[in-house]
């Protein structure tokens, strides 16, 4: 496909490892500039993405933090320029019992995925609006559509992504800002691997049409598309990249 993001800057946020990661460097090797924002310095993301000839700034940065984005966006701007694609990707996903969930549990889950996801489209949308130019893609879960226990803070956070992503599409189309979000399953990332998630991955795989467990480079093409030009009409979706776990 070549530099089909050649000029355009990217903000991913949980870009530290795993799907964050990939996204960054997916994004990068279609030529964007792209900032990462992870509780930790994103080191080894940040080498990846200047690994490929672009420019990169990696900082911590506390999502369910206003004064934490604001600070952070400030960077990007300061560094990079206005940010063109807006990837909103941190999340958490403990396993819990709904009798064993303080509601301090039940917020901590909702402001990171859910809480973060709005408070980025606050700091980055203005200057999209601007431009009437944007692509946000808010990654949900395939887990929303499974019956799943112990994740209920999770699924009200993901479907909560959902809605807002349709809702925020209504608002943002008629400045050229689509608004989109991904569904993967369940991928195999150093994250899952050491989780409780490892002891579900055979019984999810016989769950998809395609029967084996992604790795991240097979859910970047999709966040890659839909912030192309490519997908300049296509708004308010969420796409199921999960080997037809889900079939809608």
């Amino acid at each position: 496909m070549g530099k089909r993001l050649a000029g355009k800057v990217a903000v991913v946020t949980g870009g530290s490892k795993g799907l964050g990661q990939a996204f960054a460097k997916r994004l990068a090797e279609d030529g964007a500039d792209v900032a990462i924002a992870a509780t930790s310095l994103a080191t080894e993301t940040e080498e990846m993405v200047k690994a490929t000839g672009q420019r990169a700034i990696a900082k911590v940065c506390d999502v369910t933090s206003p004064e934490s984005v604001a600070e952070f966006a400030a960077v990007v701007q300061a560094q990079l320029g206005q940010c063109d694609i807006l990837v909103n990707n941190a999340g958490i996903y403990p396993f819990q019992a709904f009798d064993d969930m303080s509601f301090e549990d039940w917020r901590e889950v909702l402001a990171v995925s859910l809480d973060g996801t709005f408070l980025m489209c606050k700091a980055f949308i203005p200057g999209m609006k601007e431009r009437r130019l944007g692509r946000i893609i808010n990654i949900t879960s395939s887990a929303n559509w499974l019956v799943i226990p112990k994740i209920t803070h999770y699924s009200a956070a993901k479907m909560g992504v959902i809605g807002l992503t349709r809702a925020l599409a209504s608002e943002m189309g008629e400045f050229g800002i689509t608004v989109n979000a991904i569904a993967p399953g369940l991928v195999r990332t150093g994250t899952t691997e050491s989780g409780p998630q490892v002891h579900m991955f055979d019984a999810i795989a016989q769950m998809q049409a395609i029967k084996r467990t992604a790795v991240p480079d097979e859910i970047v093409g999709a966040v890659s598309f839909l912030a192309s030009e490519d997908a300049a009409l296509i708004t308010g979706q969420t796409l199921s990249v999960d080997g037809g776990l889900v079939r809608l």
